[in-house]
């Protein structure tokens, strides 16, 4: 079965071409001058060594923001444990931790690198990496911002698509920080939540897409089936108004307009967790589905994730290209690689920086906006204090 596992498990978790970075600058690099803007780029983040995916599982299963269980504070903690070992072995299949945080920090060194170049006027700029549920925690970041006495921190999602659960809860976890406490006074704030249609994003993946295409015979490549991967939902956050669904639509249209809608294509969802109703198809019943129609030719794109982490790397890799290809047998499948540190791709992050910066909007209305159905107290306290305490 010829697939392709992106770059040997992005070439062995990047450890000949990323270097190694502490939070927000190079080790062994002086910074030679102070930096005046930071750029806080929000993820949910992955453990980097085995032993810590217990602590990573307690963390997501006990957020009622990601998720709301009864009994959470209960059960949560029962399910994390009883996941952990399964999820152990699936980290040391892709080479004993989540590469997610090499990555994070390589795209923001070259980001900056680049803003300082297009920006001048706001920098010198500093990224900083803040995850949700593994270290670097969001706390842990902001106090060093603090200490760093940064002028001006622009909170840079790094979902490009906006989730209530996912970006929501990042943005909650910074309201939660500071609602009981002052914002440092020569610290402002404000905030880039979303940016699913943003054209180096589209032609990002655009390239990544070609270059799975050119791996097969030119009598079959316009007959390649697409399939745009996201991570799916519970439909009861769908049906509260979560924009999520609509965004990822978006990104893959912005992505065939790109590729001048040359192949066949269709949006599937993947990492359904738990017994509740979620949004499909899911990505493994598509394949099983369309391979009982006769399609033998696929290439899985990644589009609501910017860098490789377990599940680019283990479920789609291992278990959709090697596995699931395999038991139906499948003539080909490929997967396109996330963006990573693709040029493109960091000349759209410093470029959506940029225009912020410049935008004189510090919150975008549609951050400010709700969902129509919306129960989470979380949200609204945090929503109103993001509005009255961000500037540009």
């Amino acid at each position: 079965m010829n697939f392709n596992r992106i770059y040997n498990n992005s070439r062995s978790v990047s450890n000949n071409l990323i270097r190694n970075f502490s939070i927000g600058k190079c080790e062994n690099t002086e910074i030679k001058s102070k930096p005046k803007t930071a750029i806080l780029m929000l993820n949910m983040g992955g453990p980097t060594k085995v032993e810590q995916v217990g602590d990573y599982l307690l963390r997501i299963m006990t957020d009622r923001d990601m998720m709301q269980l009864p009994i959470q504070s209960k059960l949560g903690p029962w399910i994390a444990k009883r996941r952990t070992p399964e999820v152990m072995k699936k980290y040391s299949e892709i080479g004993g931790g989540s590469p997610i945080l090499k990555w994070s920090n390589l795209q923001g060194e070259l980001m900056t690198e680049e803003l300082d170049k297009i920006s001048p006027e706001t920098g010198p700029h500093k990224h900083y990496v803040a995850f949700r549920y593994a270290d670097p925690l969001t706390d842990v970041t902001l106090q060093q911002l603090e200490a760093d006495e940064i002028e001006h921190t622009v909170i840079f999602s790094q979902y490009p698509q906006y989730s209530c659960a996912t970006s929501g809860s990042s943005f909650n976890a910074i309201w939660n920080y500071y609602k009981n406490r002052d914002l440092p006074k020569n610290m402002k704030l404000s905030i880039i939540d979303r940016w699913p249609t943003h054209p180096l994003l589209a032609r990002t993946f655009a390239e990544k897409i070609t270059e799975q295409l050119n791996q097969f015979d030119e009598k079959i490549k316009k007959d390649v089936l697409i399939l745009f991967s996201a991570h799916s939902i519970p439909l009861k956050n769908l049906n509260r108004g979560d924009p999520y669904p609509s965004e990822v639509a978006a990104s893959v249209h912005m992505v065939m307009q790109e590729l001048n809608y040359s192949n066949p294509y269709h949006l599937v969802w993947q990492s359904k967790v738990g017994p509740l109703p979620w949004l499909g198809p899911f990505t493994d019943e598509a394949i099983r589905g369309y391979v009982k129609q006769g399609k033998k030719h696929f290439i899985i794109v990644p589009i609501a994730f910017v860098n490789e982490h377990i599940e680019t790397l283990h479920e789609l890799d291992i278990e959709y290209c090697d596995e699931l290809a395999h038991e139906l047998k499948i003539d080909k499948i490929r997967r396109a690689a996330a963006p990573n540190d693709h040029p493109l791709f960091i000349k759209g992050l410093a470029d959506i920086v940029k225009i912020h910066l410049h935008s004189k909007i510090p919150v975008s209305r549609k951050f400010e906006t709700r969902c129509p159905h919306c129960v989470n107290k979380n949200c609204y306290s945090s929503k109103i204090w993001f509005s009255e305490n961000c500037r540009l």
